[in-house]
């Protein structure tokens, strides 16, 4: 029910032995009749695709240990339901029978009863059958009704039909439950189940914490998941409500790909789709899928950004302050935070008012009313005249919105994500008028996702000036000399280092009038979203120049106590929310994905050897890498970078700045940094491009990043295998292998045996040049540990998130 990358995923052959599998040519009955049975090593094959199995199965470390349950034919490896979870066999005794009273049973070699379908109180002739969903059924033989389902019984896996939910008549539930290990269907810790108190939404339990919640259901999906809807032509989902029966039930459409649910013994959800090409797995969706996913990360009244450019993923909802911030400042923050200034709900009347939070995923309905009969607007009125009332947003987000669903008391849970929706937050007057202040004067600076802090020629001029190696630098802006003109004036940068030397850039000025003009008069439209600097909002000026490879710093603004800076509007946002996301990855093909690669190595190697300025950037990872109409990258978010003057080749810092996993290993524990700690970033990010697989890994055991499950298929002669499947149809294996063994190259541990940039855009783009053997990266992970204990002053990312040091270098 969530997203993440689609990978081609190699079920480890470790994790189950051999199947007793009906021998070759063979073909297996879908039915068990009526006082019937089977043994050990015999199997039903379903009805007419003979898409599922039912028989016996061992799993891999435990070969003693005998299941009954049902795989996908053409995957044995995934098995869908198990009957025995808890009581195994110990041998190959095991034989299923039906019961002369309708029941199925397992019985072991003593003659005990392993597991029943617990229907013995039918007094009626019965037969089991294997249905192609992957159902079996136990039908009354004269009159077909069915007396008993294993889709009535979950284990970990739902698949196209079943029903996942509860009946809220008996109580009875549909729900899911992990395994305890890989090679160990017991119940594990781990249940997902469909929560009805508010409005329906998918929660993750581990024991009796709750760790995931996608949100509410909002008519077409949960609140959380808006990719569902990006799969609709794969399957639908409906939430189904009926007295007897509240559900969320999925169904493939005609032609797509097989697909079912799992939960892991980890406690992740993932949606797994079968490539009958390849045989094999890819994940099109998972939850949870990052840290704003952990339940109530942020606490009441918290907000979550897990793609912030702040060095804290959580804040308070506007109006609101940490309980607690020494907490927060420890980036402790579930304990959440408290009004600014109290509702004046009392006495009859109110002057509270509400602001709207776009783009979020709901809060919990665990403490809400909801009525599907209102208006939006009723649902406003309502809320406004009930002082317990401190939320609201509509119940259906069908048809423009309707319903209502209203919160009392604490909201928790909420987070910004991609096609989020409105929730509207009760405030005192007084706060509404603070916060119509702050948006009508709201300064245009970092974008949301990746701090657009870039340069071009001059402005890179201007960051050497104002932060060049922690000197003392005045920067004064000249009064009395800008010259009016239509859209925008010129004004000129005067600045003075400590020899007393003084140094003129001419930057463009932009008046406050043109920029209002040019936002809409900073419209709620035209945001683009919150980053760690302050809001940020699209606007059209008349500039139509192109800086290949950076992002362009356009002109700034002072006007009163406000100073603007102005990028660039790069529309297709960031590289990392394609090659990590599973609905949009696909628009990379390979050419793309190739000259996306071409394009951030030009370039890092303007940066380091073309420009006045030899400049290290020291924050490049995906997410800094932005990307234009035509996809070509651009290079943005210098707040961390450096400047080399003169013959400088290399330089120490006591603060490391930057994002684990991109720092190269002789920076991230020493404080070491050169242009070839970003020949080490560019390393991770064309693997990652590559790969479309995060430099975190956490999908294949064994392996703790990257680097190091790419060094093995490496090793191995199977480097192609990293290749991301979308790209099966358009690569160039030649020129894959060839960007995988530069990749390898330029993470070396040794920075000396990196390659320059140069040298990278020239192997690149020659593909016969001869490479060099690269020698085994030292992973990051292993090496983070031992960082910790330098006693140095370390500032790092937290899940890929930056930390900048405004401060002078």
């Amino acid at each position: 029910m969530a997203a993440t990358t689609i990978i081609f995923l190699h079920i480890p052959a470790l994790i189950f032995s051999v199947l007793l599998l009906p021998s070759a040519g063979s073909i297996e009955p879908d039915t068990l009749n009526n006082g019937g049975n089977f043994t050990d090593g015999k199997t039903l094959i379903s009805e007419a695709g003979g898409s599922f199995t039912l028989g016996f199965f061992s799993p891999a470390g435990a070969p003693t240990k005998r299941y009954l349950g049902i795989w996908f034919t053409a995957s044995p490896d995934v098995i869908c339901w198990v009957a025995n979870r808890e009581a195994p066999l110990n041998n190959t005794s095991g034989v299923l029978m039906v019961s002369a009273g309708g029941s199925l049973q397992l019985i072991d070699g003593s003659g005990q009863a392993a597991w029943s379908s617990n229907t013995t109180g039918y007094s009626v002739a019965a037969v089991a059958q294997l249905l192609d969903t992957g159902n079996l059924v136990v039908r009354e033989q004269s009159s077909g009704s069915i007396l008993w389902q294993s889709f009535d019984h979950p284990s970990n896996t739902l698949l196209a039909g079943m029903r996942f939910g509860k009946n809220p008549q008996t109580g009875e539930e549909w729900s899911l439950t992990s395994w305890r290990a890989p090679n160990d269907p017991a119940t594990g810790h781990y249940r997902q189940v469909l929560d009805t108190k508010g409005l329906p939404e998918s929660v993750l339990w581990q024991g009796k914490d709750k760790k995931f919640s996608t949100g509410p259901w909002n008519g077409l999906r949960f609140s959380g998941i808006p990719e569902i809807t990006s799969y609709s032509t794969e399957f639908s989902v409906e939430l189904v409500v009926r007295p007897d029966e509240i559900a969320y039930v999925f169904n493939h459409t005609a032609g797509a790909p097989f697909s079912l649910l799992v939960l892991n013994e980890d406690g992740v959800l993932k949606r797994l789709a079968w490539d009958p090409d390849n045989r094999g797995w890819t994940v099109w969706m998972q939850s949870p899928r990052d840290p704003c996913d952990d339940y109530g990360k942020c606490g009441a009244f918290g907000l979550c950004n897990e793609d912030g450019a702040a060095t804290l993923i959580c804040s308070c909802i506007l109006g609101f302050i940490p309980v607690s911030p020494t907490e927060w400042s420890m980036r402790e923050s579930r304990g959440g935070c408290r009004r600014n200034v109290p509702l004046e709900c009392g006495n009859g009347t109110t002057t509270d008012g509400f602001m709207v939070l776009r783009g979020v995923k709901l809060p919990d309905t665990d403490n809400t009313t909801v009525d599907m009969s209102v208006t939006l607007e009723q649902c406003r009125v309502r809320c406004i005249a009930n002082c317990s009332c401190v939320a609201y947003a509509p119940a259906d987000i069908r048809g423009g919105g309707s319903g209502c669903i209203m919160w009392k008391d604490d909201i928790v849970d909420v987070r910004y994500i991609e096609n989020g929706q409105e929730l509207y937050v009760r405030l005192a007057k007084s706060e509404l008028l603070v916060h119509e202040k702050r948006r009508d004067m709201a300064k245009i600076v970092f974008p949301v996702t990746v701090s657009l802090l870039a340069l071009t020629s001059a402005a890179m001029y201007l960051v050497w000036i104002c932060i060049l190696r922690g000197r003392a630098t005045s920067l004064k802006f000249l009064q009395g000399r800008y010259q009016n003109s239509h859209k925008k004036t010129r004004g000129f940068v005067s600045a003075s280092d400590e020899h007393g030397e003084e140094l003129d850039l001419d930057l463009p000025f932009v008046c406050f009038g043109d920029i209002v003009s040019a936002a809409n008069n900073f419209s709620e439209d035209n945001m683009l979203g919150q980053g760690g600097f302050g809001k940020v909002y699209k606007g059209m000026m008349d500039d139509n120049k192109e800086h290949r490879n950076l992002v362009r710093l356009l002109g700034y603004c002072i006007h009163g106590d406000e100073k603007l800076l102005i990028y660039e509007y790069l529309p297709n946002r960031s590289l990392d929310s394609f090659i990590f996301n599973a609905a949009n990855k696909k628009i990379l093909d390979w050419p793309t994905r190739f000259k996306i690669i071409k394009g951030v190595a030009r370039g890092l190697l303007y940066l380091h050897q073309d420009s006045r300025l030899t400049i290290i950037h020291r924050d490049l990872k995906s997410s800094n890498i932005l990307l234009d109409t035509d996809m070509n990258p651009k290079i943005s978010d210098f707040g961390m970078a450096r400047i080399f003057g003169g013959n400088e080749q290399e330089a120490n810092t006591n603060r490391v700045v930057g994002t684990y996993g991109y720092m190269s290993p002789e920076y991230a524990m020493d404080g070491a940094f050169s242009v070839k700690s970003d020949t080490y970033s560019f390393g991770v990010i064309l693997l990652e491009i590559i790969s479309g697989l995060k430099i975190t890994l956490t999908r294949f055991t064994g392996f703790p990043n990257l680097l190091a499950y790419a060094w093995s298929i490496w090793q191995d002669g199977k480097a192609i295998d990293l290749l991301d499947t979308s790209l099966v149809e358009t690569c160039s294996p030649g020129e894959a292998l060839r960007c995988i063994h530069i990749g390898l190259l330029c993470v070396q541990d040794n920075p000396n045996s990196r390659p320059l940039m140069s040298s990278v855009v020239f192997m690149l783009e020659n593909e016969f040049t001869p490479l060099s053997v690269p020698r085994q990266p030292v992973y990051f992970s292993q090496r983070y540990p031992e960082a910790q204990g330098t006693g140095e002053s370390t500032s790092n990312s937290v899940n890929s998130m930056s930390v900048t040091m405004l401060e002078g270098r």
